[in-house]
């Protein structure tokens, strides 16, 4: 037999660690060289890691929420084993199934002494079965264990079917008609306990928002502030531009003007456009802007970048902001398309609300928010008239962002939106 170990390897941008999100494989599988492996999480993203051989799987080390240092151990693999089926346990020697499923013709309780027999795949252990990335995902926002549905793909894999006959079950069980209590109350039972409280670990993605987050609250002193925008300008110039589009042009929301808006506004408040290096207790303050556009996604909020935004025309810029965005969500962003923004913007579209308080994406010094779009009673030249408005709720680094700076950059973005030709005026 010859062993090949397989350590994490540099997932780039100084990487110094990952996150195990999901092994897609399991002991005794025989795979071939790039055949996806495991699924790790960065700060950035999840990566699928491939297989660097072919042969079987031997061990696997971490389970999902783990953390493995680059250059560990990552898994082992026997590469003369490689005669059988991609993702199989076929032509194992014996011994080999040690934390593999027993076959029918080998019982694992006759083959292995009790302790070992309990873990080929145990309840709980999800990570040991064969299932998607989103089957694992729909099942965990279920909160479905996987070990315990039958698979009948390939080798036992879990397809999405025999995950919604598994809910499918559960849910009709929910439904059925209770026994009547009885007549001496008792405390409620374990197993009932555990059916009223779904564990969710925090694992991957939703790890490293929760601590950047709370870095981030900690760290910085936010100073927030909010005003009102009048976009009806802004709407109309929007709806012409969208009913006189050439064929297969992006539709225009809001978004794009509002980020073309925000770059012209950001040459008059540099301070805004800026990294804090706590390090070196030094603001890089760029030049280029690069705009971070909040993201909401299966796997919790992300942050795409448009990179030179300052060099994007409107409708380029809009495309700029629907690849980079859709890109986010279906997990085909590169790590480098989810980093490196100087200022962010983020919006919770028709769901916006009247303010917010959004939290600044560190290292940089400010975050733009965009509330909801509604239309209001306005009083316009002494007369009331219906105007469609918009509330920008904002957060500043207060350290190094004075409070008549951050007002001074929401009122100039307000300006450049109320009156929406000027954006596109050259100075």
């Amino acid at each position: 037999m010859s062993v090949h170990v397989f350590k994490l390897p540099d997932l780039g941008e100084g990487t110094v660690s990952a996150e195990v999100v999901s092994w897609l494989v399991k002991p005794g599988d025989v795979l071939k060289e790039d055949q996806p492996l495991v699924e790790m999480s960065t700060d950035k993203a999840v990566v699928e890691i491939p297989s660097p051989v072919s042969g079987r799987v031997l061990t696997v080390s971490g389970k999902p929420g783990d953390v493995i240092a680059v250059g560990a151990e990552l898994a082992t693999f026997d590469t003369t084993a490689v005669t059988g089926a991609p993702g199989t346990a076929a032509n194992a020697p014996a011994g080999a199934h040690a934390s593999s499923p027993a076959s029918p013709s080998a019982p694992a309780t006759a083959a292995r002494p009790a302790a070992q027999a309990t873990t080929s795949r145990t309840v709980g252990d999800a990570s040991q079965v064969r299932a998607s990335p989103a089957t694992r995902r729909r099942a965990q926002e279920a909160g479905l264990d996987l070990a315990s549905v039958p698979g009948t793909g390939t080798s036992g894999r879990i397809t999405p079917e025999d995950l919604q006959s598994a809910l499918s079950a559960r849910n009709d069980g929910a439904r059925a008609p209770q026994e009547p209590a009885a007549a001496t109350a008792s405390p409620r039972s374990s197993a009932s306990t555990a059916r009223d409280v779904q564990e969710i670990p925090v694992i991957g993605i939703r790890r490293v928002i929760a601590q950047r987050m709370s870095e981030s609250a900690r760290s910085i002193p936010h100073f927030s502030y909010v005003e009102e925008v009048d976009i009806s300008a802004l709407h109309a110039m929007r709806e012409h531009l969208n009913a006189t589009a050439p064929k297969g042009a992006t539709p225009l929301s809001y978004l794009p003007f509002i980020v073309a808006a925000l770059v012209r506004a950001l040459q008059r408040f540099p301070q805004c456009n800026a990294h804090y290096d706590a390090a070196r207790e030094m603001v890089l303050r760029h030049r280029a802007v690069h705009v971070g556009i909040a993201t909401q996604t299966s796997e919790g909020l992300k942050v795409p970048v448009v990179r030179n935004a300052d060099q994007l025309k409107l409708r380029a810029l809009a495309a700029e902001i629907n690849r980079v965005t859709a890109a986010a969500r279906d997990r085909s962003a590169k790590r480098e398309e989810l980093s490196g923004s100087t200022i962010t913007v983020t919006s919770l579209g028709k769901l916006g609300g009247i303010a917010s308080t959004p939290i600044i994406n560190m290292p940089e010094v400010a975050i733009i928010g965009v509330n909801r779009a509604v239309e209001r009673p306005m009083v316009v030249a002494g007369a009331i008239a219906v105007r469609r408005m918009m509330n920008l709720s904002s957060s500043f680094d207060h350290r190094f962002v004075d409070g008549a700076d951050a007002a001074g950059l929401i009122q100039a973005l307000r300006d450049l939106l109320e009156h929406p030709a000027t954006i596109f005026i050259a100075e």
